[in-house]
């Protein structure tokens, strides 16, 4: 079965929206690593459509040399979406063709490598409380952003999750990475 994974840049204080206003100068080699290993076992993207619309935007006109250029523009990815219809226009990107939880649920069980959210806040807390997320990792920055989205919300239920990974950089960011607890 293939792992169903995601990567989010956080603040200490839970911000995981539009990290680019708040990371600053502590995006560090070590972080960079830690991504390009985690992208490393990912052939399959989903995105939500807001998080395609902005990067198939942004991502096909990159810089020909930048990391992740390489590697999202020509990866399989699929887009929930329930207003979006017929082709997408980038590279290798296509509508899902069931409910959400169906589709990932019927994607888990191919052959291939892990699964990688990207972009979507909503996917990733979809998926994890529907229970197909294998692993998050969560990319905390030392800063305080103050205003934006969270990834947990009030009335969420009680999650039980175990640590799988933590890593500390040079520039004081902390990867940590969960994943569910069988027993909850």
């Amino acid at each position: 079965m293939r792992r169903l994974t995601a990567g989010l840049f956080s603040s200490v204080d839970g911000v995981v929206e539009f990290p680019h206003l708040w990371q600053f100068d502590s995006f560090d080699a070590e972080l960079g690593a830690g991504m390009g290993e985690m992208i490393g076992r990912v052939d399959t993207v989903l995105l939500g459509r807001h998080g395609y619309e902005e990067w198939a935007e942004y991502w096909p006109a990159a810089e020909p040399d930048d990391p992740f250029g390489r590697f999202i523009n020509p990866v399989r990815k699929y887009v929930a979406s329930r207003t979006l219809d017929g082709e997408l226009g980038w590279t290798n990107a296509s509508l899902m063709d069931a409910p959400l939880e169906d589709f990932v649920g019927t994607l888990k069980q191919t052959d291939g490598g892990d699964i990688g959210i990207c972009a979507s806040i909503s996917l990733v807390r979809r998926l994890m409380f529907a229970g197909l997320l294998d692993s998050l990792t969560l990319m905390i920055h030392p800063v305080v952003a103050g205003t934006g989205r969270h990834l947990f919300e009030p009335s969420d239920p009680v999650t039980k999750l175990e640590l799988q990974d933590l890593t500390r950089t040079s520039k004081g960011n902390v990867l940590a990475t969960y994943g569910l607890r069988s027993e909850q």
